[in-house]
């Protein structure tokens, strides 16, 4: 499969070039790309120089891709997993396993804006969230501690709205398809004199494929900016988000060749999904303030204030779970710049971040999606916070280099209220850790960076992985560390209608943090010794075809995402089980994704994409494998402009090919049921409307 990506590759790149070289495919008036940037490290910044491995989604990115559900869209970029085992429950990795991962998003630090997504304990709600209403996305690949506190996979960047628009739109849009499938989505735009308002509202219903997979969804989000000053503003955002979905749990290879659309059966000794009405429901008030001033020409401060209050219940196979978690923080840096002085430019960052997250945690008999008898009823209070300081400079113009170093403390109180009834709390408090990251990039050539990283990843247990499903606080469960070191290169020709983006890394992780199951299918985690993890990725875009205004077929873009990894454990041992040399659970080797964007006359345009995913590991032990898979999508539109209305109708395909696959397994899963089928060939149309 390598060979037949890599000879498919160098096919491509050559036509590519040999494409642009052709004066006849390229319009007089042409002119030179925009450049991507981001914000990913304080300020924007060309993606070109950035010196490390960024993935980014702009909104026409975005919008060519479904828009009901982020996995798509997030797995176009190398090194990114994202997986839904039904309909709104996400999983994420970054160059990581979903060990940590039975659900839910963890090990990956997150912020919506300049706010932090994640809370203390170290969980992100990112399934509350409709694509809908962002309007980008980076992604930091490796362990970048340095700005954002404790995580050894990565950090998300999540932009709620356009910065660079300067008029005011009413969008309105709506889609239906397969299984029951509906989305609509309403925007406001609005700016005046000195302010500028943005509002979008959402609602989402899907039956699922399966049995027992219904999912629904209301969203709302606000975000407000107020300028003031020379170039400073201060910004309010949040959102509302009532999430509610059904499970219809993990089923045998037997039973997943049978019926895949079944729900999990019941057993004499065990009731199924649908006896037990397993599900999730989530509300999530989010929001907070940021003010971003210049205090002089070469002074800025950001200040952020944020809070976030969650509602959670999960009736399950062996028990009915409630949270209710609040949490409250603060972020500030202070950035000290020099434009330009002896042929230097240089930025110097110092700021803080704090969070505490208070929850109550309680676990009750689930009598048919009853909640009865109480099982264990816990308060656990989580307090993280750290200091940060960062060094940037550019030299002559050519050489960018990068220190950061950041202080990480973390430490959770608990205390049983069901059945030992304790009055005071119990303290675990873990020591201080360092987050070092140094990394240069110089440019070789105008259109040739080449760039090199090291930085150290530190991630202490979440509350979800201290306090599990079996009910039992684990305070021995120690932090996970390690360091990575990665070397790359970014390509480009002289108009960016050919960017080429690779990297090499090794992580070595100690002390690893794994998910694994009790006979009653209760969730424990325990430390695994340590993995080595190697991997390449690489990044191509080009325009086969320039876009241009004659002939039938207008251009013809190009991305192609490849991902390699060898991850493997080393010094696992576990209940007398010697994994040491394995797969790394729930890690396919490659993943190749291949799209096609074809621009035809009259706004009319084709896209293809083809994503390749190997076969993965689904237990420690390596003696199962979830089989590869290739699924092919498509979607045709139409952008329609009419004076100030514009108007885009499209269509689209997933999994054309028909494909049995699972896009989320259970790990480790107990009675081997491992696999959560995913939908065969579905279907979808729908209009936008922008006014």
């Amino acid at each position: 499969m390598i060979k037949l990506y890599t000879t498919l590759l160098l096919a491509l790149c050559s036509a590519s070039l040999q494409a642009q070289t052709h004066t006849d495919t390229i319009p007089k008036n042409a002119n030179r790309l925009q450049e991507v940037t981001v914000r990913a490290y304080l300020s924007d910044r060309p993606v070109l120089r950035i010196p490390a491995s960024v993935g980014v989604l702009g909104s026409g990115q975005l919008s060519l891709q479904p828009t009901n559900s982020l996995l798509s869209a997030m797995n176009t970029l190398p090194g990114v997993r994202m997986e839904e085992r039904t309909p709104g429950s996400y999983r994420l990795s970054i160059r990581g396993s979903l060990l940590r991962s039975p659900y839910g998003v963890r090990n990956v630090k997150i912020y919506f804006d300049e706010i932090p997504l994640t809370d203390a304990g170290g969980n992100t709600y990112l399934n509350t969230l409709d694509m809908t209403s962002l309007h980008s996305i980076e992604v930091l690949k490796g362990p970048d501690g340095s700005l954002f506190g404790a995580n050894s996979g990565g950090v998300v960047l999540l932009n709620p709205v356009n910065r660079f628009t300067d008029s005011s739109t009413v969008t309105l849009g709506a889609n239906a398809g397969s299984y029951g499938l509906f989305h609509q989505n309403a925007a406001i735009h609005h700016r005046w004199s000195k302010n500028e308002l943005n509002i979008n509202q959402a609602y989402q219903t899907y039956d699922g494929y399966r049995d027992h997979s219904y999912m629904q969804r209301h969203y709302i989000q606000l975000a407000d900016r107020y300028y003031y000053g020379q170039h400073s503003q201060l910004k309010a955002l949040g959102f509302y988000s009532d999430l509610q979905y059904q499970t219809p749990g993990g089923l045998t290879l037997p039973q997943f060749e049978a019926n895949p659309s079944a729900a999990r059966p019941s057993t004499p000794a065990v009731p199924g999904a649908i006896a037990q009405n397993i599900g999730i429901t989530t509300k999530m008030l989010f929001g907070g303030l940021v003010n971003d001033a210049h205090l002089t020409d070469r002074i800025r401060n950001v200040a952020t204030i944020f809070g976030s209050r969650v509602d959670f219940s999960n009736p399950f196979i062996t028990n009915y779970e409630q949270r209710k978690e609040n949490t409250y923080g603060a972020r500030t840096y202070f950035e000290l710049s020099n434009p330009a002085a002896s042929g230097v430019e240089w930025k110097l960052n110092l700021g803080a971040e704090w969070q505490q997250t208070n929850a109550d945690i309680n676990n009750y008999d689930n009598n048919r999606g009853v909640k009865a008898n109480p099982q264990a009823l816990d308060e656990v209070n989580t307090n993280q916070h750290f200091i940060f300081g960062r060094y940037a400079a550019t030299f002559f113009g050519r050489l960018d280099v990068e220190a950061a170093l950041s202080l990480n403390y973390y430490q959770y109180k608990f205390r049983n209220l069901y059945p030992l009834n304790q009055s005071g709390f119990n303290t675990r408090n873990f020591t201080p850790q360092l987050m070092p990251r140094l990394a240069l990039s110089y440019q070789i050539h105008p259109d040739f960076i080449w760039r090199a990283s090291v930085s150290r990843g530190y991630s202490p247990p979440t509350i979800a992985e201290v306090r599990p499903s079996n009910n039992i606080v684990n305070t021995d469960l120690q932090p996970e560390s390690g360091w990575n070191y990665e070397t790359g290169f970014r390509l480009r020709n002289h108009d960016e209608r050919f960017l080429l983006d690779a990297s090499v890394f090794y992580y070595r992780l100690d002390q690893a943090i794994v998910n694994r199951r009790n006979a009653n299918e209760t969730d424990y985690f325990l430390n695994a010794g340590g993995t080595n993890q190697p991997g390449f990725e690489l990044n191509l875009m080009a325009w086969i075809m320039r876009q241009r205004t004659t002939g039938f077929i207008r251009g013809i873009q190009l991305n192609e995402a490849y991902t390699l990894n060898r991850f493997a454990f080393r010094n696992y041992n576990v209940v007398g089980n010697n994994y040491s040399g394995n797969r790394l659970t729930g890690v396919p080797r490659q993943v190749a994704v291949s799209s096609l964007q074809f621009r035809l006359p009259e706004n009319v345009y084709l896209f293809v994409q083809h994503n390749y995913t190997a076969r993965i590991p689904v237990n420690d032990a390596n003696s199962v494998y979830a089989g590869h898979y290739n699924l092919l999508q498509a979607k045709a539109g139409w952008e329609i402009p009419v004076k100030k209305i514009r108007l885009s109708v499209y269509a689209g395909a997933d999994n054309l090919l028909n494909e049995h696959y699972s896009l989320g397994n259970d790990l480790n899963a107990i009675g081997n049921r491992y696999y959560n089928p995913a939908p065969l060939r579905n279907y979808y149309a729908g209009f936008s409307l922008m006014f």
